[in-house]
């Protein structure tokens, strides 16, 4: 019986000698621990005084209210990319140019593993992860997460939704003709663009 051994691809990175040693990296770990060994310490004296976290941080998943409105067209991806299984919802239709919307949104914080999946997922950006980090339950009951519990107004997020837009597709535009009808994902948006309408 023969056996085959597999061939390393065209593409793989050839390494010298001297990275085959590994010193470089090494070093460069040996160098950023010195450097902060000598820099002022600090102290937070928590929950007193509370932490200010940047817009990169990965908090609660909230739902994004614009205009007294849930952003969400309840498609069902974040329920469906969730690997524990947090996020419960049930589609509705409505008159609204969006066609659809979530009746039932529920997030069970106590299944959530703050992995940001869901916001990746959304197309409308109507799902995206808070700043908030302190919060407690008293019960099992109290983890879930209402639609109304996790509607959050725009403004709130607005340092979260501009980093989410600074750091997603940068070339986006750049390198291929955009047309607005593209993005917008109800077949009646499509429809109401076409006869020049304004949509929401």
């Amino acid at each position: 019986m023969a056996i085959r051994v597999a061939k390393a691809p065209a593409d793989e990175r050839k390494l010298s000698f001297w990275h085959k040693l590994y010193i470089p990296p090494i070093l460069s770990g040996l160098s950023y621990t010195l450097r902060k060994l000598f820099q002022k310490k600090f102290t937070v004296e928590y929950p007193e005084e509370p932490i200010e976290l940047g817009p990169e941080f990965r908090g609660r998943p909230v739902l994004v209210e614009e205009n007294g409105q849930e952003r969400c067209v309840a498609c069902g991806l974040c329920a469906r990319v969730c690997p524990p299984f947090a996020i419960h919802m049930q589609a509705a239709e409505t008159d609204d140019p969006k066609e659809r919307y979530p009746a039932v949104f529920e997030i069970n914080m106590l299944r959530c593993i703050y992995c940001g999946l869901c916001e990746e997922v959304c197309p409308e950006e109507a799902i995206v992860m808070s700043p908030e980090y302190d919060f407690v339950f008293s019960s099992r009951e109290e983890a879930v997460y209402t639609k109304e519990r996790l509607l959050v107004p725009k403004e709130r997020l607005a340092p979260r939704l501009k980093w989410l837009a600074k750091m997603r597709n940068p070339q986006f535009g750049k390198y291929y003709r955009f047309r607005v009808t593209n993005n917008i994902h109800s077949v009646k948006a499509r429809e109401m663009v076409r006869q020049g309408q304004e949509t929401v």
